[in-house]
């Protein structure tokens, strides 16, 4: 099991903690193991193999000029849903970089905005050094998808 996944485990099963503590707990620990997270502060709500959600918060530090959450905001938030769902999927005896991301904005985010990553068993499948594409998504509470895209991961034994 992934030392995210675990991580994950163990805060919001924690008894006395609760779940909604625990992911804030969560969230915070993941922003500081990659920093650049920390700017769209992520609240992690699902972590899991082949699926990943977060949400951004529309607040002042992530919004552009029209006051809408900023294109690159969204990104990230995509990216790190991404994250945490392949730290969640790869097998023990792997690792992944990502390759490339292809987005869409479909939408003023002009709310709080959800990103999920998503992806199938027969995505990973395969042995040897192999392309994974991870399906992300990010939507307002109303349902309207914001941004779409891919984002290509390599995959590759660990040395």
């Amino acid at each position: 099991m992934s030392q995210v996944l675990a991580l994950w485990g163990t805060a919001t099963g924690l008894p006395v903690v609760g779940g909604t503590v625990g992911k804030r707990v969560f969230s915070l620990a993941f922003s500081q193991k990659a920093p650049y997270f920390a700017s769209i502060r992520p609240r992690f709500a699902e972590i899991g193999p082949h699926r990943a959600e977060l949400r951004i918060v529309r607040r002042r530090r992530v919004t552009n000029h029209l006051g809408t959450v900023h294109a690159i905001a969204l990104c990230n938030g995509l990216e790190a849903a991404m994250g945490a769902l392949a730290e969640a999927t790869v097998a023990d005896d792997e690792r992944w970089i990502p390759q490339g991301m292809e987005v869409r904005y479909t939408a003023k985010a002009a709310g709080d905005v959800t990103c999920v990553a998503e992806t199938t068993a027969a995505d990973w499948a395969g042995e040897g050094p192999r392309q994974v594409a991870v399906t992300c998504r990010g939507a307002l509470d109303d349902g309207t998808t914001v941004i779409e895209g891919t984002i290509r991961l390599w995959v590759t034994p660990r040395p």
